[in-house]
């Protein structure tokens, strides 16, 4: 599960084994036992569990901010 990025609470990752065939660019979240799955092309929230709507905003707004530094980190780990 490489970690790409830790901001405050929250840690971004991906899993290394994302599925055959793989699915679309996307960057899960997690916070304790609070989890969340973000789309990146466009940003959007696929899933997520015991996360408020004010957390969701939140995070949604860090995954746009850092929305090309995840699909670089995306790209550089599944087309290696």
């Amino acid at each position: 599960m490489p970690t790409v990025l830790k901001e405050g609470p929250y840690r971004f990752f991906f899993f290394s084994d994302e599925g055959d065939p793989r699915e679309p660019p996307h960057v899960h979240v997690t916070s304790n036992e609070k989890i969340a799955k973000f789309w990146l092309q466009p940003v959007a929230l696929d899933s997520s569990k015991r996360l408020r709507a004010r957390e969701i905003k939140q995070i949604a707004q860090l995954v746009e901010l850092h929305q090309a530094q995840f699909l670089e980190a995306w790209h550089a780990h599944f087309e290696s």
